[in-house]
Formats: C-alpha cells, structure tokens, sequence
C-alpha cells in the first residue's frame, strides 16, 4: 500500500528505500526516460545484474511501465526461494501481482493526480563578472596579457548593456519554473460465484523543465480479466493488457543539452533583447534552441500487448492435485523517427549598426545543410508456455505436504531495421520517400531466443513447527552449446517456529511469534552475450574491404571478429541466508534480520592475455570469475492507537558489500593497484592530499613536471621521490551505495491522515570531473570559490585551470573530484481526508483528496548535484508537488 500510495509516473522510482537489500537508484529525471536501476542486495557479478521480473506468473515482463492503481501485491524474492524461477533469477527476483475481480456488485475506483515537477537541485554557475575574472587568471597563468579591463568585468557583471556585455544565466534562460505532469485511472471490478472481472483503463503525461519544450512523455494502458468456473472442477482465466508509449524529444540528448548549460558562456546572449536566437556556444548549440521542434525532432510510438490464458483443473480422484496450465504471447512493437533539420541563429560583431543606432545582426544556418531522416522500426515477441502439477495435503494437522512439479518453455523472436535518407528538398514532408537518392542508407537486424526448463519443489511442515523446503531446476538455455545447455540447480530451506515450543512459551511468552529461517541454493545465470560459442563474423565496409568484379559488381568481404569458446557455460549463483523473524506485544511490535553470502562461480571474464593487434581479433571471454557479495539486513515495525490517533512506525535497512575472489589479475602489479579482493568496479586514482601553497612547497615534495603554485598535490604512494602511474591507487568505493534503507511514518486521526517517508543511502561516491570549463565554458561557483589565488593560498581549492593543460585536469583520475554521495531524502509527503462516512449516503463509498510531495529536501554534501546522479551533464531528478483525488462507487 506504500508503493501504490506514492504518487509516480514511474512505477520503479517508488521502491527506493521501502525493502531491505533492495538497491534503487534514479539516475535521471527525464520524462520517458526515469526508470531507476534496481538491484537486489548489490552487485553479485562482473556482468549483468538486474533482477528478474515476473508479472502475474510471467517472466520478463516490464515493470516500469505498470499502472499502480492495477496493483494487487509485491513480493521480492531475495534468497534461495529465488532459485525455482530458474536461469535469469540469479540476481533475485521481483514478483508482482495485478488486481482480479472479487464477488460483489460492481465497484468503481476513480484516480485523478496534477503534479508539478522541478529539478532537486540546479548547479549554481559563474556570472559573466567572475567568469570574465578567471579568464583572465587563465591568462595570467599561461603569460598572457589579460583579456578584459576591469571596466570591462565591472560591465559584464552589471548586466546592463546586454547587447555588449551581456550577463546570462543560462539554466534561468532555458529552464521554466515547474512542468506539468498528471496522471489517472479507473477501474470496474466485481463479480458472481462463478464469473469475475477487473476492468482498467489509465494515463499519464509529463512534461518537460525546458521552456518551449519538445520533450514530453505520455502513455495510455489498459489491463482487463476474467476469472470463470466453467465446471466444480475447472477454472479458466484470461487476462489482456497493454499500453501505448509516446516519447517525443528534440534531436539532442538530455546529456548534450545539460552538457551546453553547464559550458553555457555567460558572456554570451540566449537571446538578443529584440528576441533572435542568440550564437551558439559550438556546433550550433544554443541551449534554448535546442530543447525546442527548432531542430527537428526525435520521436517515438511503442506498443505493448500482453496476453495470459490460464487453466487450472482439479483432479476429483486424487484429494489435493490438481493441474495448471499457462499460456502467454507478449508483443511489442516500436516505431522511431529521428527528423533533423537546419536552425538558424543569429551574431552581431559588436560594431556593426544600422542607420538607427541599432546593432544589425548576422542570420547563420546551423546544423545539417538540408534536412535529413532516420527511421527505425522494431517487432518483437516472446511465447511462454508451461505446465504445473501441485498437490497439497494435511494429515490430521501435523503433517503438511506440498509437492510442486513442472515445465516451462519461453521462446522470443525480434527483428528490426532502420533506413536513413538526406538531401530533403523541404522540410514540409518528413517521410523517407521526399528524400534524395544519393547517400542513402539501410540495414536490419534479427534474433531468436528459446529456454526450456523442468523446475520441481517439495514442502514438509510438522505441526507448522519445523518446516523445510527443497527445490531443484533443470535450465536448459539458447545461449550455450548443445553439451553444455543444461544445467542442474538445487536448493534447500529450512524454518523453526521455536515460539511454538513449550519451553519457550513459559520462559518468552512475551514473543508471540519468533522464528529461525537458513537456506542455501544454486541458480544458474545465462543473461550473457549470446552464442559466443561460435565465431563472429562481419562486413568490412573500408574501400579496403571491397572486392569489384566485372568493374561493376562490389562484393564486401566477412571478417572474423571474435575467437569462439566451445566451453562456455553457466554462471552459478551460491546463495546462503540465516536469519530470524519475531513478534512481540501481541502483533504490535515486529522485526527480523539476517545474515547472506553469495558466491558467484564460473563469471564470465578475459584471461589476462592478448593477441597481436593486426588480426582483428579479441579473444573469448571464459568462465574462471569468483565474487562474493555478503551483508545484511533488518526490518523493525511499530503500530498503535492513542486516544483518536492510529499510528505505525516501520524502518527497514540493509548493507552489501561485493568484493571479486578471482579474476585474471596482471601479474607484478603493486597490490595496492589490485582489484581483487576489492569490489567490483573500483578504479584506479591519483591521491589528492593537497594544494602546493607556493614555490617553495612544490620543490619540497615530488610533483609531476610543470607543477606550479595552486596545483593539487599527488601522494607519493610508492616513496620513490617521483610521481608517475605507480602512484595510483586503487579506490573502493564506486557509485552504488553499499548501506540504504527507509523509514516510513503513518498517522490517522478520525478522517485525517498523513504519511512521511525518509529514505538514505551510503557509501557510495560520485566523480564530480567535467572537461568543458575554462575557455571551453563555465565554472561550478562552488569549484572556484576559495580557490587558490596569490592572495589566498591557503587552501584546499586549485587555482583556476583551463580545459587542458594541468596534469591534474587532463584525463588523469584523481581523488580531488571524487564526493561522498551519502543522503538523507524526505521521499514523500502525503496529507489527506477521507469522507467515507459522510457521503454513504449518495452512493460513493468513499472519496478521498490529498497533497503528496516527492523528493521534497535531500540532505546531503553535494551543491550543485543530486546525489543519485552519476553525471554532471545528466537531466535532474525532480521535485514533485502532487494534489490528487480518490473516489470509489
């Protein structure tokens, strides 16, 4: 209910911090383009991580896309119970179940949200004035003669003459004050004995930040079912969903166009004050021309159709067997067109004026010198097909078995192919056939996938008291060859409900419920390349590359590209879990905890070892790869009345930290450059220990050649009086966060209620590094604040530095630009009233309006960014203010 309650466009930005071991990250704010990365418990693997995503009982479905209002239940599924969903759940899994019908008259649910979105934060730039200042510090430093008077900076930094020292702030000029976005549902459910429906329909639109925005996002979906007894002994049901997604963005990505904000010359106009496009910072990038249908645009149509028939029969003969069947066809189709066209923008040389006085301006074209059109097309579809055979059975309430065996066949099919034309006479007509013959250009793409499988589980609980489960899988997967295609994976679970023992009733009677859990499974993992088993061929497009015969007939030559490994196979997962759930104050107080290791074998990984450039060839990756990945978790419930007030208290977290046992390490290299035993994704950084004061500090300490007063000082890790590679350490600490979690705070009091939820993550770093500063752009005023000068050496800060040129700046990672990204977020905010009691009376059951806000403050060491962005030029996250309406008939 505290999912659904979160009021997203993006079903997967509600998880962060609700379930322990449950990793969420939001790396972007962009409309269309906001879904989080989830990762259950970590990292476990050198390859792919995410989890598997099961809908209604049907693997790899999407998630980010559902209607929350559609919503029944979540579960995830984190250790060895994971293991009977078989060859892509080695990263744990993710089950969710949609709403059915229930028996009763008809029931209406009406949701209505308006929301304003606006980014977390917004880097704070140099104004023209100190922009003007550090250029001529660059100046000074590279012994020339500065460029700008102080009369000059003193203008710039007024602003008041905005044709000839203009002072712009180019995120103000580009970005408006909040973007619109919405959402709504409604749904029809209910139902006899023997025939039940659910009927939804929803939508959503969201805007972008950008003034006079091309970016926007919406989507319709519509989900439906019928559950029908067609006899005392058989039921069948079928469910129909789908959606349709509509993305429309300029032709420049999110990142180039935050890229152009961040290097945006304040020195230069956005507009000129008669309203023309101002220049371009480079290439014809000006940031509010960019974000706008000036340029084209870059739009696209996805369709998606899920299908689900199901079976289920009981067998009258046999008490407690009974028989399942699945049948399920998903389809998905995707149409883009990437439509670009010149742009014109406009630069005066600060001299030229008409007969009035006024500056004549210079139109430019901009861009491509005719319009040109890039069309993709997509299908796809995946069957999937199984078969369970479940029998349950109770002996006189002391024995209870549960035995569960079946098969399983997922199989997809895709194809794809793109067309590419230039030279369109106008941009009138946007279709490939307006364009010209010349330099045109196709290709297509196809794929096959097929996984057959046989998965089983047995349950045995005696007097509910000690309680055991074994399961097995025999994963058979397209991606190996034919002798290494399957694979055996078992697992094993057991439970002690030792509150159920006497001794323990008379000692602890205040537990009502305490129990002891322990599990270890496999499961095996083929979300690897596919078929690298065999050799990989492709087209040499060079005139090198060409064979002509006949003068006329060019045939391309097919070059090997890749050394197959015939004994690739499947990565295991290990998984070990203890841990303990409890109870005490009749039900009111809970928590549980519990201790995991995971080992992943048979990682796929390079040897450390190569062949001669000239082949053009990369060896194979081989299964030699070890991680282990350990922590834990915790979870702590509180609920209550007082007087008229209901309250509960829920707090949830958890640690995982991933560390590699082996992979094929160069050999020699210090051990303070290793990676393993280290976690995942480290890397190698210089180490900033300071800032060299004057002269005199530079000689009296090793620096790189050309060091200079207001450089960054590099640690002399090795103590060999230079610096140079060796000096590099490895960092291990990377960009996921190794210790999350959530509180959330629910009151009520009569017909009012509020929620709060806060949520955390550390332990994590982010590398603040951006190239385009100096002459190529702006400054973070936090970077340059405090700066070293001739003044004020005393400090932590460099003096200013160009685009190239410092050894600590050009492509050498160095700690200086790495932050902490440790946070505290107010998640979400919800206060409402419900009227359930007082309009009984005319038919609505019950209505409900409230106001939620998300990501409302973030407490964290960061000034310009959000601390779950891992790049200075990604789009925000956003700020929602959300009001909203339930009714229910």
């Amino acid at each position: 209910e505290n999912l659904k309650a979160t009021s997203t466009i993006n079903f997967t930005n509600t998880f962060a911090g609700r379930l322990p071991g449950l990793v969420v990250v939001t790396r972007s704010g962009e409309p269309g383009n906001d879904n989080s990365t989830m990762r259950i418990r970590g990292l476990n693997t050198l390859g792919d991580n995410s989890p598997l995503i099961v809908i209604d009982g049907i693997a790899n479905r999407s998630m980010q896309r559902l209607n929350p209002g559609d919503i029944e239940s979540i579960t995830v599924l984190k250790d060895a119970s994971a293991a009977i969903y078989g060859a892509q759940a080695a990263n744990g899994v993710i089950l969710i179940t949609t709403k059915r019908g229930t028996q009763g008259k008809p029931q209406i649910n009406v949701t209505a949200n308006q929301g304003w979105a606006m980014p977390t934060v917004i880097p704070k730039m140099c104004d023209a004035g100190t922009y003007a200042t550090l250029l001529n510090e660059i100046d000074m430093y590279a012994g020339k003669t500065p460029r700008y008077t102080q009369e000059q900076i003193d203008k710039y930094a007024s602003g008041t003459d905005p044709w000839a020292y203009p002072n712009t702030n180019w995120f103000d000029e580009t970005f408006k004050s909040a973007a619109a976005q919405r959402a709504g549902n409604m749904s029809v459910s209910g139902g006899t004995e023997n025939m039940k429906y659910f009927v939804s329909l929803g939508g959503n639109y969201q805007d972008a930040i950008y003034r006079n925005s091309a970016t926007k996002y919406s989507q319709i979906t519509f989900r439906s079912n019928i559950d029908g007894r067609i006899s005392k002994n058989i039921d069948l049901s079928f469910d129909v969903s789908g959606r349709q997604e509509n993305r429309n963005y300029p032709t420049r990505s999110a990142g180039s166009i935050f890229a152009m904000l961040m290097r945006g010359y304040p020195t230069s106009v956005a507009y000129w004050p008669t309203g023309e496009n101002g220049p371009d910072i480079e290439y014809g990038n000006n940031p509010v021309v960019v974000t706008t249908n000036q340029t084209g645009y870059d739009k696209t149509k996805k369709y998606v159709f899920e299908s689900l028939l199901k079976l289920n029969i009981t067998i009258p003969w046999i008490q407690g067997l009974s028989f399942t069947g699945n049948a399920a066809v998903d389809k998905s189709i995707e149409n883009n067109k990437l439509w670009e066209k010149p742009w014109y923008l406009y630069s005066w040389d600060g001299v030229t004026y008409d007969a009035n006085d006024q500056p004549v301006l210079l139109k430019g074209k901009k861009g491509f010198s005719t319009p040109q059109l890039t069309q993709k097309f997509s299908d796809g579809r995946l069957m999937t097909l199984n078969a369970l055979l479940n029998y349950e059975r109770a002996f006189n309430n002391v024995h209870d078995f549960r035995f569960l065996a079946g098969t399983e066949r997922i199989s997809g099919e895709s194809m794809g192919f793109e067309a590419f034309r230039k030279y369109f006479a106008s941009t009138a007509i946007d279709e490939l056939f307006a364009g010209g013959d010349s330099e045109k250009n196709n290709t297509g793409s196809a794929s096959i996938s097929a996984r057959l499988n046989y998965f089983g589980r047995v349950n045995y609980a005696f007097k509910q008291k000690y309680l055991a489960e074994f399961v097995w899988r025999y994963d058979g997967s397209y991606i190996f060859p034919q002798e290494k295609r399957f694979g055996f994976f078992p697992g094993v679970s057991v439970g002690w409900r030792i509150s159920e023992e006497n001794f323990w009733k008379n000692n602890l009677a205040l537990f009502n419920y305490f129990k002891l859990r322990g599990s270890w499974g496999q499961t095996g993992n083929d979300r690897i390349n596919t078929y690298q088993y065999l050799s990989s061929y492709g087209y040499n497009s060079s005139t090198n590359g060409v064979y002509t015969f006949n003068n006329s007939v060019e045939s391309k030559i097919l070059s090997e590209l890749r050394i197959p490994n015939p004994n690739v196979t499947w990565e295991v997962a290990n998984q070990s879990n203890i841990g303990f759930d409890a109870e005490m104050l009749n039900g009111k107080l809970n928590f549980s905890a519990e201790y995991f290791y995971n080992l992943r074998t048979n990682i796929l990984t390079y040897r450390n070892a190569s062949v001669p450039a000239s082949t053009g060839l990369t060896l194979p990756r081989e299964n030699i790869g070890k991680v282990v990945n350990q922590g834990f978790e915790f979870t702590f419930g509180y609920n209550n009345t007082w007087g008229g007030l209901t309250y509960d208290i829920s707090i949830n977290s958890g640690y995982q930290k991933n560390r590699i046992k082996f992979w094929d390490e160069t050999p020699g290299i210090p051990d303070y450059q290793k990676s393993t035993g280290h976690p995942m994704n480290s890397s190698l950084y210089y180490q900033a220990i300071g800032v060299f004061k004057d002269q005199a500090a530079v000689d009296a300490y090793p620096h790189w050649d050309g060091a200079r007063p207001g450089d960054i000082i590099f640690e002399d890790v090795n103590d060999d009086k230079k610096i140079d590679g060796l000096d590099r350490k490895m960092n291990y600490k990377t960009d996921m966060p190794t210790f999350t979690g959530g509180m959330n705070i629910n009151l009520g009091y009569r017909n009012f209620y509020t929620s709060i939820f806060l949520q955390w993550a550390a332990g994590a770093v982010v590398n603040r590094y951006y190239e385009m500063q100096g002459e190529a752009g702006n400054f973070l005023l936090s970077d340059v604040t405090g700066r070293w000068t001739e003044s004020n050496q005393v400090t932590n800060k460099p003096r200013t530095w160009n685009r190239y040129g410092e050894y600590w700046r050009d492509n050498r990672n160095n700690t200086y630009w790495l932050s902490s990204t440790d946070y505290l977020r107010l998640k979400n905010f919800e206060i409402g009233y419900s009227f359930s009691e007082s309009i009984k009376n005319i038919g609505i059951s019950d209505l409900r309006i409230y106001f939620s806000g998300i990501n409302l403050l973030t407490l964290d060491k960061l000034t310009d960014f959000d601390p779950e962005s891992t790049s200075a030029t990604a789009y925000p996250l956003n700020k929602v203010f959300n009001i909203g309406l339930n009714v229910i008939f």
